[in-house]
C-alpha cells in the first residue's frame, strides 16, 4: 500500500511563502494498493493535481476513479470542478459518501450550478455514478476493504479505515473530541493500524477558542494514536494560520508524546 498527500491544510487554501514547504491545497489523499487500484479520500484543492497524474496514467483509455467523500464541506469539495477525469470521456468516476445516492448528486450538481461555474455537472465528458456508504459497513475497492465510520462534527462527517496488502491506514479528519461515543468509537476503528492521518488543526489554546467547531488539537491525536496503539500519526487538516514553522513546532511538541509522529506534507508518499 501507497499513501500520497495531494492536500494537507484545513480550511481554505493558503498559496503563500511560509507555508509551501508542508503544502497549502486543501484536503485530498490517495491510497494505492500493489495491483494498481487507487483510492481518493476527499477533493479538496489537492485533486487537482493528483487529476493530472491520473489522466496521465490512463493515457486516453477507459478506467474507473473512486474518490471517497467524508463529507461536503467546501474545504473538502472545492477542488472537484477542477478534476481532469471528469472531463475525459471513457471514465468512471465512481463517489462514496455516507448519504443516499439522489443527495450525493444533488450536492456535487450544487457546486458546479450556475452563476458559481461555467460546466454544469451534468455536463461533464466522465459517467459519474454514486455509492452510500453506511457506519461500519465495510466495502470494496478492488482489494480494498474500507471500513466508514462516523466522526463527530458539525452537519456530520465519516472516516475510513482502508485495509489491503497486509497494511492499514486510518483516515479521521475533522473531527472533534469530547464526545464519549464518537472518542472510543474512533479509538477501536483505529486500533492496531499502521498509519493514523488525524484531523490536529488546533493548539489547545485555539481550541479553547473553537470549541464546538468540529476539529481537535495535536496533543488529542498523539493521545488517540497511543491509546489505539498504531504504528505511525501523520497530523492533517492544517489550520491555515499555521504556516511551515509553527507546524514545524506543533510536530516536536507532538514527538514528544507519540515519538512516531510526522507532518503530513504535499507530496509526501508513505509505503505501507
Amino acid at each position: 500500500m501507497t499513501v500520497r498527500f495531494w492536500g494537507v491544510r484545513g480550511s481554505i487554501p493558503t498559496p503563500d511563502p511560509g507555508f509551501l514547504g508542508v503544502g497549502g491545497n486543501t484536503a485530498c489523499v490517495e491510497v494505492r494498493a500493489a495491483d494498481g487500484t487507487a483510492l481518493v479520500l476527499d477533493a479538496g484543492t489537492g485533486i487537482r493535481g493528483l487529476g493530472y497524474a491520473l489522466a496521465a496514467e490512463a493515457a486516453g483509455e477507459p478506467g474507473e476513479v473512486h474518490l471517497a467523500l467524508s463529507h461536503f464541506h467546501w474545504d473538502h469539495l472545492q477542488g472537484l470542478p477542477f478534476f481532469a477525469p471528469l472531463y475525459a470521456p471513457g471514465q468512471t468516476v465512481r463517489f462514496y459518501a455516507a448519504t443516499d445516492d439522489d443527495r450525493i448528486h444533488a450536492l456535487l450538481r450544487g457546486q458546479m450550478t450556475s452563476p458559481y461555474f461555467p460546466v454544469p455537472f451534468g455536463d461533464l465528458a466522465a459517467a459519474t455514478e454514486t455509492v452510500r456508504v453506511r457506519d461500519g459497513e465495510p466495502f470494496e475497492v478492488g482489494p480494498m476493504t474500507v471500513r466508514p465510520f462516523p466522526v463527530n462534527h458539525p452537519q456530520g462527517a465519516h472516516g475510513f479505515r482502508i485495509e489491503v496488502d497486509g497494511a492499514s491506514v486510518v483516515y479521521a479528519t475533522d473531527y472533534e473530541h469530547g464526545s464519549a461515543a464518537h472518542d472510543e468509537g474512533l479509538r477501536e476503528v483505529a486500533h492496531g493500524a499502521d498509519l493514523l492521518i488525524s484531523d490536529a488543526q488546533y493548539t489547545p489554546d485555539e481550541y479553547a477558542l473553537r470549541r464546538g467547531w468540529g476539529h481537535t488539537t495535536w496533543e488529542h491525536a498523539t493521545a488517540l494514536a497511543t491509546r489505539a496503539e498504531v504504528g505511525q500519526l501523520l497530523l492533517f487538516h492544517h489550520d491555515p494560520s499555521h504556516d511551515d514553522d509553527a507546524l514545524g513546532r506543533i510536530c516536536g511538541l507532538a514527538k514528544e508524546r507519540f515519538a512516531e509522529t510526522g507532518l503530513a506534507t504535499e507530496g509526501l508518499e508513505v509505503e505501507l
